[in-house]
This record gives structure tokens, sequence and C-alpha cells, in this order.
């Protein structure tokens, strides 16, 4: 059989492992998060793209002309999962009014560069939870199609909201600019004809807020947007259709608005009473909230332009969105791992796994968040987040343990995804 050491170089590897019919995958140890347990020298079996057989070493051959993957003494993983990115954000050049100062299409060459930065960051899957246009249905297709390297994405098209809300409007131009988002609308027909727009261009689920935001101009954070009839129009267009729904929302009463409404998921969920951990767990709502960034933007945001009234609400939420975290793990509720990048770098995702474990969660749950949790999530369980026979092969490695030391998982020296190995140091 081919063999091909754990530390050889990374275009042979693409190269290497696209070609081969059979890979042969070993590892000192693997982190299964799905059924919560660490296999001690794991095998398996890769064709196709998808994992065929798993086992040990000991109770798994490698087929006959297999090409061999030896990753030594390093702790095999799926690949990750970030529930919440914006691909064509870079917060070194777009805080605040700064951001005016670029062209549209430089956000796409931005989102080519941060697909396959996050990649070689461990990030197999990510949600883009919005973007000002269509865009990122072409860098969703490339990366399918082999053109340009990323993590599979799911992408949610321009976020449908209020009239002056933080989807879609940021609010930056005066009146004369006449500027709305693409995803404007207003009532509950208004908003149900912006969900079909999207679908009709091929999103992959559908992004609305519930309140206001940290980075846009003039809206509150625990002011409610949307009637309870436009988010239920929503959420019901969009099921309708196969389509789950992210809604954006800090406020505690628009949190409870989005669950009411039906909605799959809820972003940044930061003013948390009981009533509504309750609520989302009565609903099976996942919460993905991104407890890492407050740090980048209070000692970077400055610095990038981002505005004064944007900082000062980063610090009125920073603090109280890990509490609400805390509480919300502790409880027992659905908590997947969705991180904001772009309001930080893209690549340092895993940043958060380290937040995630002191504010709460022990260092398997953090993981189960980003894998086997967050494909539940997206109704790819089963297949994305797993190590099992049938799951796809997105893979990945570190060295060390990341169940005892978390932090291990920021530094990823082996990356798989269908199959194909894009780096392994």
């Amino acid at each position: 059989m081919k063999k091909i050491l754990g530390l050889c170089g990374a275009l042979s590897l693409i190269s290497g492992a696209a070609a081969a019919e059979t890979v042969y995958v070993t590892a000192a140890r693997m982190v299964d998060p799905a059924a919560g347990r660490v296999i001690e020298s794991p095998a398996l079996v890769i064709e196709d793209g998808l994992i065929k057989a798993a086992g040990t070493a000991a109770s798994l051959a490698a087929p006959e002309g297999a090409l061999t993957i030896d990753l030594a003494d390093r702790t095999l993983l799926p690949g990750l999962i970030d529930m919440h990115v914006h691909l064509t954000g870079d917060p070194t050049k777009g805080g605040g009014y700064s951001a005016l100062a670029y062209q549209k299409e430089r956000s796409v060459i931005w989102a080519v560069n941060n697909a396959e930065r996050t990649l070689m960051a461990g990030f197999t899957t990510v949600r883009n939870t919005g973007s000002d246009g269509y865009e990122m249905l072409a860098i969703r297709d490339a990366v399918n199609d082999g053109e340009i390297p990323g993590p599979r994405i799911f992408v949610a098209g321009p976020p449908v909201g209020i009239v002056g809300g933080h989807c879609s409007d940021n609010n930056y131009l005066p009146p004369e600019y006449e500027a709305t988002g693409a995803g404007v609308a207003t009532g509950p027909w208004g908003m149900r004809e912006k969900v079909r727009q999207n679908i009709k261009y091929g999103v992959d689920f559908i992004k609305t807020c519930s309140t206001g935001g940290v980075f846009s101009k003039g809206t509150l954070l625990g002011a409610p947007q949307g009637t309870l009839e436009e988010l239920e129009a929503i959420v019901d267009e969009a099921h309708m259709r196969g389509m789950k729904v992210a809604s954006h929302a800090h406020g505690t009463i628009g949190i409870k608005n989005a669950i009411k409404a039906g909605v799959d998921t809820v972003e940044h969920a930061s003013y948390l009473d009981d009533e509504a951990i309750k609520m989302a767990k009565r609903a099976g709502v996942y919460l993905a909230m991104d407890i890492y960034n407050t740090e980048y933007t209070l000692s970077e945001g400055e610095k990038n332009g981002v505005m004064q009234e944007s900082l000062d609400k980063e610090r009125q939420v920073g603090g109280v969105q890990r509490e609400s975290f805390r509480k919300a793990v502790k409880a027992g509720a659905k908590v997947v791992f969705g991180t904001d990048a772009a309001i930080y770098p893209h690549g340092d995702n895993a940043r958060q796994f380290s937040r995630m474990v002191r504010f709460g969660m022990d260092e398997m749950q953090a993981i189960r968040a980003a894998t086997s949790l967050a494909a539940e999530a997206l109704g790819k369980d089963g297949t994305l987040g797993c190590v099992a026979a049938g799951c796809s092969a997105d893979l990945i490695a570190v060295s060390g343990d990341p169940l005892t030391d978390i932090s291990v998982l920021e530094t990823v020296g082996f990356v798989m995804k269908d199959g194909v190995v894009y780096k392994n140091e």
C-alpha cells in the first residue's frame, strides 16, 4: 500500500488524496462528539468523500492499495462547524463608515481569502448568516465546484428585516442617498416577498432580525424589530419552502418573539432570562452565542473605524451575553458554536472554544457544539460533525488532547474535507 507520513507537504497530499479511490487514516486517538467518547488508535476508511468504515487500527485493516495517512500522535476529530460567519467582511477594512470607502465587489475578494483561512483553521462547514447581496452564492458554488478552497457554506443571502433595522439597513447614509438594503420590507406580505426572492436566487436558509444590533447605526439592542405577525410570516414562508430561519436577537423581548414565531436558531441571545431559556428548550431552538468577539471589538475596534456608538453598545452587551451563555448551558439549552467572524479576523474562529469552557461548558460540550450539535441544527446530523460510517469525510487533527486543553484547537495541523486533504503540517 502507499503510505504518506504525517508531516509531508500539503500540496502533494491534496493531489494524492484527491486522486486515490480509497484513503486509510490512523491517529493516536479520536474524539467522537456524537457518542461522547474517545477512541484510542482509531482507523478510518475513506471512499468517495465519505467515511466507509470506522474502527481501530487493530480491528480495521487498510484496504489493498489504499493511500495511508498516518497522523502519528495527533488527535483526530470531525471537521468543525461555525454557525455564524460573514465571509464577505474584514474587520480591519469595514468598521463603521470606513466600510463605505470600499467597492462592494472588493468584499468578494475578501470572501475568497476568508473562505480559505477558515478552512485551514479546521472549519469544514460554516453558515454565512447574511451579506449585502447574493455574492456568497457564487462563493459557495465555486467552493462546491472545486474552483477555490473553502468550507462547505450554507448561505442566507440578504437578511430580511424592517426599514431602519439591523438586517440589511445599516442606516449610515443620510436620506438623500435613498439607501435601502436588499432584504428590507414592511408588513407580513412584504416579508414573504423578500423570503421568496431569496429562495428564488438559491439561498440555503433565511436570516432575519428581531432586535437591534451592535454594528447598526441608531438601533437599540433591547428594542424589538418586526412585529410578531411579520416574524411569523417570514418563518411560515421559509418553512413552507423547506428553509430554516435564523433570527438575530439581543434583547429579551425580541428573543421571545423569535421563538414564538418558530425560528430554528437565535443568534447572539444576549439578554436571556429564565423564561426565554425555557421557551428555547421547549421549542427545540438552538442558540448561537458569539462570546469571543467582544474582546477583539473592544481592543481593536476604534483603530478599525468602528463607531463610538457601536463600541458603547459592545461594552454594554459583552459581559451580559457571557452570563447568559453560562445560564443557558447550565439549564441544558442547545447552545451551538457561532462566532460572528468578520467582527474579528477569519481564521481565528477557534479562539472561542476557550471562552465557552471558561463560561460553563466542559471540553466535550464545547466540541460537540461545533460538531454534532451544530450539524443537528443544520438538519445534517449523521452526515456532518461525526466520525462514523456514512458521515462526510470532514476531519481535522491537532497535537495534544483538546479534552484536557481546549486551546489546542486553535492550531489545527491537518484538514480533510470531503475526503480531500487540504492541510497536513
